[in-house]
């Protein structure tokens, strides 16, 4: 299997290692250091060897930052980790923070004083957030250092660099060659009076040159750094030795390769001014740029708006990948309909289950994040993660969640389902109802071009709302083409400030969540589609395709609680699911298919 149940880490590591830190702090005379859960690449999936807040705390979500100080050390994390932050980390030496409440910076400044310096690794940080830390620290009379990262001298077995070989990815299914995108972007470079822009996000990398990876899991990108140049030519950041002969002929004679330990004597070579993004960037980056006498031009990478806004062919890749994952989710809730009445099922040997049928299919390359199956009070957990010691039986009448998906060639998904085991009580039923109710207002959005994520995000909430309910989590993120299930900059939160463009893959997934007792999601993707003149109207207007085609069970819908639209949303919905859907199903699950799909 792609997934594993074994716990990485255990709390009971979290003080000794913590010990061990702040001897080495005391030593380079710092009054704390910060260990973000983050690589040089600032990329949410990191490798083994870069799991340091992992490794240090115990907390294994995808964001999160440690806070070490001489008599103090705290854990932040966002809302969808409140409850397992507590679980994962020794809380007698680590305090956890909901980071979106307090700042790190103002959680430091309430702490530190004249004099105090704090330590950081300037290849895990961006220069962006250390401008803003060292703002704040500022009032209180703190500064920052860059060090080496001291975890790494404390880490006896940290594990070796990934070396994963780098591949072709196929111009059918990218829709423009690398040489296309690579003059398009290079254009905009000239324009703008810039020399060179640095490349740090592997994303954007793999999509520019049209190649992927496996140097971490879940995302089939290369662990590399790149330099675009006003010319055109790509110089590529990455050990020859993951480059093949195949790969070589890909790449071609524009794209040359240097090895990793001479990116800063390649840094120090380019003329001005270059191209930093100061978000995404290690501020390792432009501090080695400056100190050469090179001029630094902020400016967002190139690749990230392009790369967002997908191409007809990326498209239609997503769509026949939701198709070919939307059967196996069919033959899988079929399965999980028949089989949990049983009592015999537990959350490992549901996701078990599923990840069979994805493999059925014989196209899956992975899957695109461990799967999430939280069974009555574990589904409240909005990033949980079932291990042996966690795994929870499946009781008939549990609200089970299940939030998974898989890596294609031909695209990502993403889809997150809950349904009833058995007879479900009615405030289960009343709050699934209420985040459909926002789920379906997102697919039926109609918006003038121009809007963000922002914009948009209090459609999927109002009704929660009203209820005195809401979900600590944003209504959807961006998703990549055989990419990153989390993409920028498109999402649709409160923080969404870039405008919504067509050919932008989203996710479309409010929630809510009952500690100790349930969680709800629905999830399907969606994407941005052209401007239309809706009937009766003078404007054009930019909406949304479903790609995702899955039934919604329709035994936790209180039918009373939804108007007219949304019925008539949710059974044609339920009639296109099961239009495209029979032909690619067994016989038992099409006939599942069609009683689950009934209308209303």
């Amino acid at each position: 299997m792609f997934q594993s149940f074994v716990a990485t880490t255990t709390p009971a590591t979290g003080a000794a290692r913590l010990a061990a830190l702040r001897t080495v702090l005391a030593e380079e005379g710092l009054a704390g250091f910060l260990v973000p859960r983050a690589d040089a690449h600032q990329g949410e999936t990191v490798a083994p060897r870069d799991e340091r807040l992992a490794w240090l705390t115990g907390f294994t979500g995808s964001a999160g930052t440690a806070v070490v100080l001489a008599e103090e050390a705290a854990v932040f994390a966002d809302g969808r980790y409140t409850l397992q932050v507590g679980d994962q980390i020794d809380t007698t030496a680590y305090s956890p923070v909901a980071s979106h409440k307090v700042k790190v910076a103002d959680w430091l400044a309430e702490r530190l004083g004249e004099g105090d310096v704090l330590g950081y690794d300037p290849w895990l940080h961006g220069a962006e957030e250390i401008a803003r830390l060292g703002e704040r620290l500022a009032d209180c009379g703190a500064t920052l250092r860059p060090i080496p990262n001291p975890i790494d001298r404390i880490w006896e077995d940290q594990p070796a660099p990934p070396q994963a070989p780098i591949v072709p990815y196929p111009e059918a299914l990218a829709g423009k060659s690398a040489a296309e995108k690579r003059a398009d972007l290079a254009a905009d470079l000239r324009e703008e009076g810039i020399a060179a822009a640095v490349l740090t996000l592997p994303d954007s990398i793999a999509w520019l040159l049209n190649i992927r990876g496996s140097d971490v899991e879940r995302r089939p990108i290369p662990l590399v750094f790149a330099l675009l140049h006003a010319d055109g030519t790509v110089t590529l950041i990455a050990d020859p030795a993951k480059i093949g002969e195949e790969p070589a002929d890909h790449l071609g004679p524009e794209v040359s390769v240097v090895p990793p330990d001479v990116f800063g004597a390649t840094l120090d070579a380019l003329s001005g001014p270059v191209a930093v993004d100061k978000a995404s960037a290690p501020i390792w980056v432009s501090d080695r740029l400056k100190d050469a006498g090179i001029d630094v031009v902020w400016r967002q990478d190139p690749c990230i708006l392009p790369k967002a806004s997908k191409t007809e062919a990326e498209i239609a890749g997503a769509r026949e990948a939701h198709l070919r994952d939307g059967a196996a989710m069919v033959e899988f809730l079929a399965w999980l309909d028949q089989a949990a009445p049983s009592g015999t099922l537990t959350e490992i040997s549901v996701v078990q289950q599923l990840e069979a049928f994805r493999r059925a299919t014989n196209a899956l390359r992975d899957l695109s994040f461990d799967t999430i199956c939280g069974a009555g009070p574990d589904g409240a957990i909005v990033h949980y993660r079932v291990t042996e010691a966690t795994d929870r039986p499946v009781t008939p009448g549990d609200i089970l969640l299940v939030d998974s998906g898989g890596q294609y060639l031909d695209g990502t998904t993403d889809i997150t389902r809950t349904v009833a085991t058995g007879p479900a009580p009615e405030d289960a039923i009343r709050a699934f109802t209420l985040v459909l109710k926002g789920m379906i207002a997102i697919s039926r959005a109609r918006w003038p071009e121009g809007l963000a994520g922002r914009d948009l995000d209090a459609l999927a909430r109002i009704n929660l709302w009203q209820a005195g309910f809401d979900y600590d989590h944003g209504t959807g993120h961006g998703v990549g083409a055989y990419l990153g299930t989390h993409e920028g900059p498109q999402s649709l939160s409160r923080r969404g400030e870039v405008a919504l463009a067509p050919g932008m893959i989203l996710s479309n997934e409010p929630g809510y969540y009952r500690e100790g007792a349930f969680g709800i999601r629905i999830e399907n993707l969606i994407v941005v589609t052209s401007p239309e003149v809706p009937p009766l109207g003078d404007r054009p207007m930019l909406g949304f395709e479903t790609l995702t085609y899955v039934p919604i069970d329709r035994r936790l819908i209180d039918t009373a609680l939804l108007t007219a639209e949304e019925r008539i949303w949710l059974d044609a919905y339920h009639a296109e699911t099961r239009a495209r859907l029979s032909s690619r199903l067994s016989d038992d699950a099409a006939d599942w298919l069609a009683q689950a799909t009934e209308p209303l």
